[in-house]
């Protein structure tokens, strides 16, 4: 059985400077994590390192990062009222009272398990008498967004860290301590860009993005920029895309195996962008350049690090995702509840943009994909205002479930709505 139940909201991403602050405030898990390198100062979103020129974008200089919302939103004023679907389609809460939940994935035994990036906490949901329940399961790490689940084990990546959590929902009232695999896998300590997303791949090898640790400057190739997969244990670390500058998010394609993944863009150059990516690794070309950080979107050079054909031998996206729009998650659709039209098409959440002065995004698109392209299309919209200019929740994350039905999690509100279609009844 499923609550339907209208919702009013907020949304919000964050700054450094508050992730900091917050994680401050947070209890101190059992093993204390191997401290990150320190965040740098200058002004919101910049590194020491970065070459960006925010006078020469002409965009507001106030623009900056969204905070995250230290609390949820009551599930009365959730903004269930205010998504748009297409015909057929319904949104209702599946859960509420997850404070900045982002990235989800489920056990063997139906727990999920949902990340954070500011707030630093992993949470476990449970069904109790057809009732869920929120545990706050883990506290005090940092940026701990990378979740995945092989053989019952939770792996939980916080920045530079992966631990690993045997038989993990056999011990959800207490973890224990983890297997602290940080030293196999020698992840870089930079928290710029630097949390995590980890799937299994096809090929049973861990994959994981590191992005680059800064907003635009000249990186290292062998360390930043790139999505590397490993064998579960931390060895065999190989590189399988470069100049990539941030994703969160990949998936393979349920037909041809390739792994797709979104790309956020760089920040001040200009409101138009450049546009965020959509991206395709074609199978016969691991290791491949996707630009990063001469050339973006399709084919723009960098307007503040120039070199000679900067986008030469660059794969070009398959889609432009739009400006700032700040694709994350991403997942195919494989099940059964929904049309026939929908098989195999991607799901991307836009979290939406915070370096631009007429927002975009904060909205689910389908991405139909078409050989080497794809086609993007709205399907979950209605949390940005058309007229006010504001937002009312930030989708973060996808995740289809095993009755066809697909969960949007909304970082900004502390929520996850179960999107269902009408023409079929679902089973629980």
């Amino acid at each position: 059985m499923h609550r339907t139940i209208a919702f009013t909201a907020l949304s919000l991403s964050a700054t450094l400077a508050l992730s900091t602050a917050v994680l401050a405030q947070q209890p101190a898990p059992a093993t204390p994590p191997a401290p990150p390198a320190a965040a740098p100062s200058g002004p919101p979103g910049l590194s020491q390192m970065d070459l960006s020129n925010p006078t020469g974008s002409k965009q507001d200089p106030k623009l900056a990062p969204i905070p995250v919302p230290p609390l949820a939103t009551a599930v009365d004023r959730l903004p269930l009222d205010k998504i748009k679907l297409p015909p057929g389609f319904k949104a209702e809460v599946w859960s509420s009272g997850h404070p900045g939940g982002r990235t989800m994935v489920v056990g063997p035994k139906g727990t999920m398990f949902v990340g954070t990036r500011t707030l630093g906490r992993v949470y476990a949901i449970t069904d109790k008498d057809g009732k869920r329940e929120v545990k706050t399961l883990l506290t005090g790490l940092t940026q701990p967004n990378g979740l995945v689940v092989k053989d019952g084990a939770l792996y939980v990546l916080a920045i530079n860290r992966v631990l690993r959590y045997d038989n993990i929902e056999d011990k959800l009232a207490s973890p224990g301590e983890p297997i602290d695999l940080t030293d196999k896998f020698k992840l870089p300590p930079e928290v710029h860009h630097n949390w995590k997303y980890a799937a299994f791949g096809p090929d049973g090898k861990l994959y994981i993005q590191v992005g680059a640790n800064c907003n635009i400057c000249e990186i290292n190739p062998g360390v930043h920029g790139q999505i590397r997969r490993y064998n579960p244990d931390g060895s065999g670390m190989e590189i399988v895309a470069r100049g990539v500058r941030n994703t969160v998010g990949f998936d393979w394609h349920p037909v041809t195996g390739e792994l797709w993944f979104t790309d956020n863009g760089r920040d001040w150059a200009g409101n138009a962008g450049p546009e965020d990516e959509l991206n395709r690794l074609p199978k016969n070309m691991v290791g491949a350049n996707f630009g990063f950080p001469y050339c973006h979107a399709n084919g723009i050079a960098d307007p503040d690090i120039k070199k000679p054909n900067a986008c030469a031998g660059v794969i070009l996206p398959a889609a432009l995702t739009g400006p700032h729009a700040a694709g994350l998650g991403i997942r195919f659709y494989t099940g059964s509840m929904f049309p026939a039209s929908y098989k195999n098409v991607a799901f991307i959440a836009r979290h939406g943009s915070w370096n631009r002065e007429e927002k975009f995004g904060y909205d689910v698109v389908v991405a139909r994909i078409s050989g080497s392209r794809a086609k993007i299309e709205p399907f979950m919209t209605g949390l940005l205002g058309a007229k006010d200019n504001k937002f009312y929740g930030r989708p973060a994350y996808v995740l289809p479930m095993p009755d066809g039905a697909l969960l949007v999690s909304d970082e900004q509100n502390g929520a996850i709505y179960r999107i269902s279609y009408a023409g079929r009844t679902a089973r629980r």
